[in-house]
Order: structure tokens, then sequence, then C-alpha cells
């Protein structure tokens, strides 16, 4: 059985990543391992964003709400990555889903190998108070109480803030704590 056909039963005929069922073509998730297990079956109008440098269209992708539920990990790795350029973009909706999606050790890594080449291009670095390195989906911990402007609650130390967003300035990311998202100080959080 060739990748395309497996694919095709393993999907049910549409795309993975938005339920679409025509035009379809298959996308070797880099880094690329001839297989169906690093392949997935994708609408040829979301291949062309994918490899786009443009920014992508944000209604395109509103098919990821399902597709970040998908147990197949090369989906998963694609999901991600897209959410994250998404998330880049200023899109609230993907930051959330972000937040939302778990991926094991191995498969986050793979995920995470196909967006060195744009964080290295990036000329805004975020750094914990470690002076470890941030990047868009990274979880980290309050290192601190902090007041959280104009609410009525505090950011207590130990409080965990998953799938941080990075913004221009490189003192501040952004995250949620307590179900709401505020922008916090690098110089207090610690990468987990």
């Amino acid at each position: 059985m060739s990748i395309e056909q497996t694919l095709i039963a393993r999907s049910g005929g549409q795309c993975e990543l938005s339920a679409v069922t025509e035009n379809l073509a298959v996308y070797e998730v880099p880094p690329v391992e001839p297989s169906s297990d690093h392949a997935i079956l994708v609408n040829e109008a979301l291949l062309a964003q994918i490899n786009s440098t443009e920014s992508l269209d944000p209604n395109a992708w509103r098919g990821l709400n399902d597709s970040v539920w998908s147990q197949v990990p090369a989906v998963q790795v694609m999901a991600w990555r897209i959410l994250t350029r998404l998330s880049r973009q200023g899109e609230g909706w993907a930051t959330d889903l972000l937040d939302m999606l778990y991926l094991e050790d191995d498969v986050k890594a793979w995920a995470e190998s196909g967006l060195e080449d744009s964080d290295e291009d990036d000329s805004v670095i975020h750094k914990d108070s470690n002076g470890s390195r941030l990047a868009a989906g990274d979880n980290v911990v309050l290192i601190k109480d902090l007041d959280v402007k104009g609410t009525s609650f505090v950011g207590k130390r130990g409080t965990a803030v998953r799938g941080i967003s990075l913004t221009d300035n490189p003192e501040h990311i952004e995250g949620r704590v307590n179900g709401v998202r505020i922008v916090i100080l690098t110089k207090f959080v610690k990468k987990m």
C-alpha cells in the first residue's frame, strides 16, 4: 500500500487539518522521513499556505479546532506549528487552542524542530529569569507573587503558565493566569 493510500484510509479520504474532501495532497512533515507516520493528507489550498512565508489566512484554519484532538502525531505536529504561526500573527483563538493542546515530549520536540529556522530569524529574544531562551508555546512558572493590574487577583508564586505567547518586547510575554490572559515580565518567570 502506498503512503497516499495509507493516508486516505487513515483519514477517511479527507484533509486531516480541515476535513475538506477535495483537492487532497500528501504533505511530508519535516524533517522528512518517507513513511505514512511522518505525513498527512491535506487540502492543496492549505498546503500552499503551509509552504508560504506570507501570513496565514486565519479563517482557512478554523478546522484546527477539531484536528488538535487527533491521535496521529504528524497531525498534532502540524496543528501545533500552524497554531504557533497564527498565534504569532496575533490570533487570540489560535493562542487559546495552543493553551489547550498537549503534546508528548517527543512529539513536541518534533513540532519545535520545524520552527527553529524562523525562531533564529527573530530579532527579539525572550529570556526567563535564569537566562533560558523562551519560545512561543513554552510553559513557565511565576517566581514571585504578582499583582495583576485591572483585576482583583494576585498571580501567586509557583503558578504554572502554559503555552505562552511572545510579544515584540523582549521583556514581556503573554499567558493565562486564573483564566485571564495577561502580560507578564520575563524577569518574573522560570521556564519549566
